[in-house]
């Protein structure tokens, strides 16, 4: 860091440089008091500050001291300011950053220390014009220092947040390592990070795996997976932190099944974060695995996450596996040999069928979930039941297929699933 600007003196008459030399005296005089002042008025304007005990003050109270000290040196042309003369204050910084104060405490404690020590001078410059604009000409030279002082002390701060950060990164990775050889940490830091995320060895738990959708943003970039991370991470349904780990150009997310909840809770969380991020700009695939009990199966729910990504359409998306019934999967699953293994009458029907409004596609459904009952089925449609009937022998007639058969209505089924994922893939296209 470059030395700090020298406060330096303008050029002024020899009575002002005797009013500034005398004012400077005077406050140095009385310089214990002025620090008490001020220790006093953080204590009162700064709320974790107040909080603190009187071993804490103490040591604010060296630090006032000494940084007054230098002010009223460099304030009189005695010395400028380097970075080495400030060790003391990133000491001190790092002290308070380790302590858990906010930045912004720091910075307001310089704030209060520039304002108790500016109304002393004033104080001891007194009334007459000549003290007056001495008093004023030492305005640019403390806001000088104070503004090193402070950008120094930042800092340090910012550099003690990164190895913070760094930390506690590598500690969610470490975890998330370990959790994936299906072993819960026992002991060390990483039982106590476990515990903090509410992970123990038999707790349900499950797996999500987000990557980017559609190229919008690259998550092996560590500036963007920590951003999709950060977001991922906001509080849920459940009370207390999730681990989250942005890694190997994807997020991976542990979330706790609580007490009260269940997996659905958890699929709709992420979804609308999933959502809520691709109105942002981000968007991203989210593969969700079933619920995992206990970390000895949490390598199958990551590996489960990771096979549900395939579901998910080019452009993004949520593929939640306790949302999917084994058909459904199976359907979405299906590959091009499977679609060729569907007669072609019924693969042409149901094509032509959705380019009409899948009025009878709606009729095989329906049929299918009334239990085979027409009567209900054209209920649910709100169509009259010869209508229904109509349409069931239309679909015979075109594809070969009773509707009435259960091996028949099967395979109907399974072509109008396969037909519907194959849709969704070449929509997001």
């Amino acid at each position: 860091m470059p030395r700090g600007p020298a406060p330096g003196t303008p050029r002024l008459s020899e009575p002002l440089h005797r009013e500034r030399r005398r004012i400077l005296h005077t406050v140095h005089d009385r310089i214990e008091e002025v620090a008490e002042t001020a220790v006093e008025v953080m204590r009162t304007e700064i709320p974790s500050y107040a909080l603190q005990d009187e071993r804490f003050f103490d040591d604010v109270r060296e630090q006032v001291l000494e940084h007054y000290r230098m002010q009223l040196a460099a304030l009189a042309g005695d010395r400028d300011i380097a970075p080495e003369d400030l060790v003391f204050s990133r000491a001190a910084a790092m002290r308070r950053a380790r302590a858990g104060f906010a930045l912004e405490d720091w910075i307001s404690a310089f704030r209060v220390g520039r304002q108790v020590l500016w109304d002393a001078l004033l104080d001891c410059a007194g009334t007459s014009a000549e003290a007056q604009q001495a008093a004023l000409s030492l305005i640019t030279p403390l806001m000088r220092y104070v503004d090193f002082a402070s950008t120094h002390a930042a800092q340090a701060y910012v550099e003690y947040q990164q190895h913070v950060v760094a930390d506690a990164d590598r500690e969610r990775r470490d975890l998330l390592d370990q959790l994936l050889t299906g072993v819960a940490p026992t002991r060390g830091p990483l039982f106590a990070a476990a515990q903090a995320y509410g992970i123990g060895p038999r707790s349900p738990m499950m797996a999500v795996v987000a990557v980017c959708g559609d190229g919008t943003g690259d998550l092996t970039s560590t500036e963007h997976g920590y951003a999709t991370s950060a977001s991922i991470s906001v509080a849920g349904p459940w009370a207390g932190r999730t681990l989250v780990v942005a890694r190997h150009g994807e997020v991976v997310t542990v979330p706790v099944v609580r007490a009260g909840m269940n997996a659905e809770d958890i699929c709709a969380h992420f979804t609308a974060v999933q959502q809520r991020l691709a109105r942002a700009g981000t968007r991203l695939s989210m593969g969700i695995s079933t619920v995992a009990q206990g970390a000895a199966e949490l390598p199958r729910a990551y590996a489960e996450a990771r096979a549900a990504l395939d579901l998910v359409p080019s452009g993004g998306g949520v593929a939640a596996l306790p949302r999917l019934s084994p058909f459904d999967y199976l359907a979405l699953r299906a590959d091009d040999l499977a679609r060729q293994l569907v007669d072609r009458r019924v693969r042409a029907l149901l094509e032509e069928d959705r380019r009409r409004g899948d009025t009878l596609a709606d009729t095989i459904r329906a049929f299918a979930e009334a239990d085979l009952n027409l009567r209900l089925a054209a209920d649910r449609l709100r169509i009259h039941h010869n209508t229904a009937h109509y349409r069931l022998r239309r679909i015979e007639e075109r594809t070969g297929r009773n509707p009435r058969r259960i091996a028949d209505l099967l395979e109907l089924l399974v072509a109008l699933a396969i037909r519907d994922g194959a849709g969704e893939r070449e929509d997001s296209q």
